[in-house]
C-alpha cells in the first residue's frame, strides 16, 4: 500500500513516515503541498495523509482538487493543529475521509488508516 504524506512540519512527516514505513507502507513524503499534488497527479497513491496548512497548496485544496478534478475516491486524511470545528466540516464538506486534531497518536492514526484501506478493497 502506498501513501503519501504531505506535511510541512519535518519532524512530524519525518516520524510518521517512519511509523508507517515500519508497518509496511511505502512511503512519500512531500513538505510542500503543490508538489504533493504534482505526486498525487502522476502517481497512484492508496491514501492521502495531508496537513491543511502548507505552503504552495493547502490540503483543503489538495482534497478539493482530488475530489472535483481528479474525480478520485481516493481517502484522505487531514491532519491540523487547528481546533476550530468548522475546519473540520469544512474538511468533511469538500471530502476528507477523516480529520485527525495534532498531536496525532500514531496508533490511532494506523487504526484509522487500516480501516479506511479496508473499505476501499
Amino acid at each position: 500500500m502506498r501513501i503519501i504524506v504531505a506535511e510541512d512540519n519535518d519532524i512530524l512527516r519525518k516520524s510518521l513516515s517512519f511509523f508507517l514505513e515500519s508497518k509496511g507502507f511505502n512511503v512519500d513524503q512531500f513538505s510542500d503541498g503543490k508538489e504533493a499534488l504534482e505526486a498525487i497527479e502522476k502517481e497512484n497513491y492508496d491514501l492521502i495523509l495531508t496537513d491543511i496548512n502548507m505552503p504552495g497548496v493547502s490540503g483543503m485544496e489538495i482534497t478539493q482538487h482530488v475530489r472535483e478534478n481528479l474525480k478520485s475516491d481516493i481517502p484522505v486524511i487531514i491532519l491540523t493543529s487547528s481546533g476550530v470545528e468548522q475546519t473540520e466540516l469544512d474538511s468533511f464538506d469538500i471530502g476528507a475521509n477523516e480529520f485527525i486534531a495534532k498531536p496525532v497518536s500514531p496508533a490511532v492514526l494506523l487504526v484509522r488508516i487500516n480501516k479506511l484501506l479496508k473499505t476501499r478493497i
